[in-house]
């Protein structure tokens, strides 16, 4: 009997499964190929989210938290999200410091006109006043997109007992799954 991990197909097939929220361990029961292929399809590094565009009206900014290794060791992340376009344009995985999510849109050229967030005590100091839209109103899309990735993957939901054991390999499932909303796999 051969390797099921050589098959044609089998990547496709290990990537899908890893963003529509079943686990490693399922992974490898069900297509009968190791933890350790799977692990390396996660850990890739092809999943670099690049931005669309240059210039977005209005991003909207919200931030989420997961666990690692235990209930007791919660991870934030915060993101920015364009609602028209269904876009995450940039991430950084520490809530208390808005200032890189800021620097990280900044480096990659974005500019914009609006920031909009639920509540302004994390981002209004950093974004400015001006421009800055704070209520639940202003950030329908991207708290809807935090249903989504809830649903997409397991790390996110909000009763669970899946956790990521390493930081890294939490942060490489999140650059997976970003980079599917954002591009899709072909």
């Amino acid at each position: 009997m051969t390797y099921r991990g050589c098959r044609p197909g089998i990547l496709q097939l290990i990537k899908i499964m890893l963003v529509r929220g079943i686990g490693i361990r399922d992974i490898n029961t069900v297509l009968k190929v190791s933890i350790i292929k799977v692990l390396k399809v996660l850990k890739s590094d092809e999943y670099a989210i690049k931005p669309k565009r240059s210039h977005y009206d209005c991003l909207e900014t919200d931030e989420l938290w997961t666990y690692v290794g235990k209930k007791k060791n919660k991870v934030w992340l915060s993101y920015a999200y364009h609602r028209e376009r269904g876009e995450i344009v940039a991430y950084n995985r520490d809530i208390k410091t808005a200032e890189k999510l800021k620097e990280r849109i900044h480096e990659r050229g974005i500019s914009y006109e609006l920031i909009a967030t639920d509540n302004g005590d994390n981002f209004l100091g950093v974004f400015g006043e001006g421009g800055h839209l704070v209520g639940k109103e202003h950030t329908v899309g991207i708290e809807g997109n935090k249903c989504r990735l809830r649903h997409r993957i397991r790390r996110v939901f909000r009763r669970t007992c899946c956790f990521s054991e390493r930081v890294y390999n939490h942060l490489k499932a999140f650059d997976m799954v970003f980079f599917y909303i954002n591009y899709g796999f072909v």
